[in-house]
């Protein structure tokens, strides 16, 4: 991490050094472990966006592989707007079952794909 992110973990209200305080994922609905935390801009902020919102590192990259940041910005600039994307949603479903600490691949849609073409 740079260490203008750092500095800002440091002075945010998360404890990062007590164990049982993890941060929760408003998608997944687990525990954050300190190795998986990644902010999310609600609004990215290539689109003027400044409020983020922690999440587990594999939820957010589920997002970006999924949604462009003009669709990030005009419709799905909250959590409960995320969780109402049929791919997300399926994609949070499964994660659940998943221990905290799990990262793995994610894969881009089918939609996007065909758009960029």
């Amino acid at each position: 991490m740079s260490g203008r992110i750092k500095r800002k973990q440091a002075e945010s209200s998360i404890p990062f050094s007590d164990v049982h305080s993890d941060p929760i994922c408003p998608l997944c609905e687990r525990p954050i472990p300190k190795s998986q935390l990644d902010a999310h801009h609600l609004v990215p902020k290539s689109r003027g966006g400044r409020a983020t919102e922690y999440l587990h590192r594999i939820c957010h990259k589920q997002i970006h592989a999924l949604l462009n940041e003009k669709e990030l910005e005009r419709e799905f600039n909250t959590p409960e707007a995320l969780l109402n994307v049929p791919e997300i949603r399926s994609f949070i479903d499964w994660v659940k079952t998943k221990p905290n600490e799990f990262s793995g691949r994610t894969f881009k849609s089918q939609r996007i794909r065909k758009k960029r073409s």
